[in-house]
């Protein structure tokens, strides 16, 4: 039997993404969130709160970088999506995170990170007083450590999940199956 429940962000997984941005004054901030996807095959969306400094950032210089957070980053990530960066000043350098300039886009990279995407805002959808971020992904870089064949390997760098629901955050598991392949038994 399924019990019913009332309208909640429950989709899984999230990721756990960290944005990283320049301020006008050229200072680096990161902010950690979850409300974050692909949107199109070379664009991320992100859903923002206007009151984020991160958003000001974002309006500010037109670009961004988003790192996928990993088991091995989560106590720096955590705190990134913890306090904000209007009332800390550097935040990436308290966690004992560095940053370098991207040179594709107007946004910091840091170093930490295994896989980055430099992104380049196409357009901010407001929702109400937010803004739905649509950035197009100018250059990813992956560590060579995390590849595998040339791509990156979950079971290398163990990108973070967010669990929304109950507070926590997973890690992802094995493959079981491939994609494309596995429903091919129900093709006639």
């Amino acid at each position: 039997m399924k019990k019913g429940f009332k309208p909640a962000s429950w989709i899984y997984p999230q990721p756990a993404i960290v944005i990283a941005t320049w301020d006008k004054e050229g200072h680096a901030d990161a902010m950690t969130a979850a409300w974050a996807g692909i949107y199109d095959t070379d664009k991320i969306g992100i859903m923002l709160d206007h009151r984020h400094k991160t958003m000001e950032n974002i309006k500010e210089t037109g670009a961004f970088t988003v790192s996928m957070s990993t088991v091995e980053t989560m106590a720096q990530s955590d705190y990134f999506g913890t306090v904000s960066g209007a009332r800390v000043e550097d935040k990436i350098g308290k966690a004992g995170f560095h940053t370098v300039k991207s040179e594709y886009v107007n946004a910091p990279v840091i170093e930490e990170y295994p896989l980055t995407f430099e992104c380049k805002v196409e357009k901010l959808i407001p929702e109400g007083e937010d803004f739905h971020v649509v950035g197009d992904i100018v250059h990813i870089l992956a560590d060579e450590s995390i590849l595998t064949g040339g791509r990156p390997d979950p079971a290398k760098f163990h990108p973070l999940i967010f669990d929304g629901v109950n507070g926590t955050y997973l890690e992802t598991g094995k493959t079981v199956g491939k994609a494309w392949k596995e429903g091919r038994k129900f093709v006639k």
